[in-house]
């Protein structure tokens, strides 16, 4: 017998109990902030940014270079921002998905593939090495058909990875092979990535890699936002709330937040993001939509959703809702959208009736840097001095990585296989400033919308941005 469908007074009461704070942030084992900087201090090199990108720059520089020198300032506390917010997709792809890739650097994509399969097959082994509890499973993601026109899209694209050569692990499923893999009536279809992504506990990952730092002996400030980056002479001035820090080198990894190189402000804007986590599933209500095998799951609209398990069987439930904030600030009455848990919850229950009576626990939201490519950029200031790398645009559980790699090789002024890409060499177009950058994205999430409920037919507006290279998504 099919689920009786749910009234909104049902789905509405579903969010009554949902805390408003990232699950993965509301976990008792969440370490203690440590004490802000006071006074100067001195260092070879100066990480910016307590996310992934500065945690994973600053591993790296001291797995390099033991000797050196590193601190790390970070504004509010280890994971606070988007790397304890995310869904916890850790994904080889640097490009935000084969087709973004192919259609920006055909030339390279290859290497950009290898690249990326390389750097995430380093974060398993790093967590691994560094014994960091973060439920690490490397079971893959499916992109899933919900429309018969994403049927066509999964199945052309299948058709590129194999004349490409890299359908190793990847394989299309139809409706009945997807719906074995995970239950849902809405299902048509599917291309299933094995290799490509990890599911994770983000938090965890974030602080274990903070207290991986302080083992190799990089210091470490929270609470200690960086508010002015200056030269001195031969070295790097930062400016705190306390004291400064005067550095041969500096890192930036403050992603959505201003960046210290104002120069580089218009390439980025913050784009929030919602998700909702349930209350833990029964062994009855897990297997009533199967799962087994734990993937990660996103659908294929333009507006898309992600969801995947916890390790204590909640399913995690996001996107679809990409919401730019007139004039492009990050600011904390954005984290929560009443509107959009709502949607979501809403959404959820189509996909899975099955789970009609699961309760949420947790409901949040977070900015993420987007920019107009889809995927980070790289690039150096000061005459060399200080690297950034920004605009992972959602995907930068596994990317940073990578930028971290690259910011270091280009402070070294080192020639490598990650400098010489055409990727890290070029830049996205910069946004517009308001109201043309507020008009513009809202008309493309119009257009998407519209693309989504029309058989996918991109309008004209759509096919402008696309030969322009310039896009909006989350």
């Amino acid at each position: 017998m099919a689920p009786r469908a749910m009234s909104s007074k049902e789905i509405l009461a579903s969010l009554a109990d949902a805390k408003p704070v990232s699950y993965w942030l509301d976990d008792p084992g969440r370490p203690e902030a440590l004490p802000a900087l006071t006074g100067d201090e001195r260092c070879e090199l100066l990480v910016v940014g307590g996310g992934y990108s500065g945690l994973w720059t600053a591993l790296i520089a001291k797995e390099r270079d033991p000797g050196r020198e590193v601190v790390l300032v970070e504004a509010q506390e280890i994971a606070w921002a988007a790397s304890g917010r995310n869904g916890g997709f850790c994904a080889a792809s640097l490009t935000h998905g084969l087709g973004n890739g192919l259609a920006r650097w055909p030339r390279e994509i290859g290497l950009l593939e290898q690249l990326g399969a390389r750097n995430l097959d380093a974060i398993e082994e790093a967590v691994k090495k560094y014994g960091i509890d973060c439920d690490f499973e490397r079971t893959g993601e499916i992109d899933v058909a919900t429309e018969p026109h994403q049927v066509a899209e999964l199945t052309e694209m299948y058709e590129e990875i194999k004349s490409l050569g890299l359908e190793g692990g990847v394989s299309l499923l139809d409706a009945d092979a997807l719906r074995a893999e995970v239950d849902s009536p809405t299902f048509l279809g599917g291309l299933y990535d094995r290799d490509g992504v990890a599911m994770l506990n983000p938090a965890r990952l974030a602080w274990g890699l903070k207290q991986a730092c302080l083992d190799l002996g990089v210091r470490i400030y929270e609470h200690t936002p960086a508010t002015e980056l200056s030269r001195r002479g031969e070295q790097m001035a930062v400016r705190t709330p306390y004291g400064r820090i005067f550095a041969r080198d500096v890192a930036l990894g403050t992603n959505v937040f201003p960046s210290l190189v104002k120069r580089l402000r218009p390439y980025t804007v913050p784009v929030y993001d919602y998700a909702l986590m349930t209350e833990p599933l029964t062994d009855e209500q897990l297997a009533s939509i199967g799962w087994s095998g734990r993937q990660g799951l996103g659908d294929s609209a333009n507006q898309f959703h992600y969801f995947r398990l916890s390790a204590d069987n909640r399913i995690l439930w996001g996107g679809y809702d990409a919401i730019y904030p007139y004039g492009g600030k990050v600011r904390a009455e954005y984290d929560h959208r009443p509107e959009t848990y709502a949607k979501l919850a809403e959404h959820f229950f189509t996909c899975f009736p099955q789970l009609a009576g699961v309760r949420f626990s947790h409901a949040w939201g977070g900015a993420i840097d987007t920019c107009t490519r889809f995927s980070a950029f790289f690039g150096t200031a000061y005459q060399g001095r200080v690297a950034y790398a920004a605009g992972y645009t959602g995907l930068g559980v596994g990317a940073t990585r990578f930028g971290a790699e690259v910011m270091l090789d280009l402070l070294a002024g080192e020639r490598t296989e990650r400098t010489e890409l055409e990727m890290v060499r070029s830049k996205p177009l910069p946004f517009p400033p308001e109201p043309f950058a507020w008009t513009g994205i809202t008309l493309t999430k119009a257009s998407l919308a519209k693309a989504d409920a029309n058989g996918g037919r991109r309008n004209a507006w759509l096919k402008v941005m696309d030969r322009l290279g310039f896009g909006f998504d989350s």
